[in-house]
């Protein structure tokens, strides 16, 4: 099965794309937003392009699993997807993946200037390989 998973953002939007075959992910080019709006033509794009037939959407939980302002437009851009494009969406736990993405960029010696070194595909990337092992 084929899957894309979104790390949503005001600013970006982490995109990923991985199958269950190898149960890995790859960081894809992020897509810029403006407060959270994507430009649509380009979501419409990939998902013409990689075919999915599962997109997955980061739910950024607070630690104590409460939900914030951010969660709610997570699940708002979830619901949008689901209704413009008919695809399956599914929401995943994202807590802690963009922490773990920085790492992954300071430990292969990136820049502490994180809009030099965006982590939000990889973040991306961390939410679908976690939903895969998590199957």
């Amino acid at each position: 099965m084929q899957i894309i998973a979104f790390d949503y953002g005001l600013k970006n939007i982490g995109v990923a794309t991985g199958q269950t075959l190898t149960g890995t992910g790859t960081a894809q080019a992020p897509l810029k937003a403006r407060d959270g709006i994507p430009d649509w033509a380009a979501v419409e794009a990939l998902l013409g392009e990689w075919r999915p037939e599962l997109v997955l959407v980061g739910l950024p939980l607070n630690m104590d699993d409460s939900e914030s302002e951010l969660s709610a437009r997570a699940r708002k851009f979830a619901n949008r997807l689901h209704g413009r494009f008919g695809v399956a969406v599914e929401m995943v736990d994202e807590r802690l993946s963009s922490f773990e993405a920085k790492g992954e960029v300071m430990a292969r010696g990136g820049s502490r200037d994180y809009g030099k070194n965006p982590v939000d595909s990889i973040a991306a990337r961390i939410i679908l390989e976690t939903y895969l092992t998590g199957r």
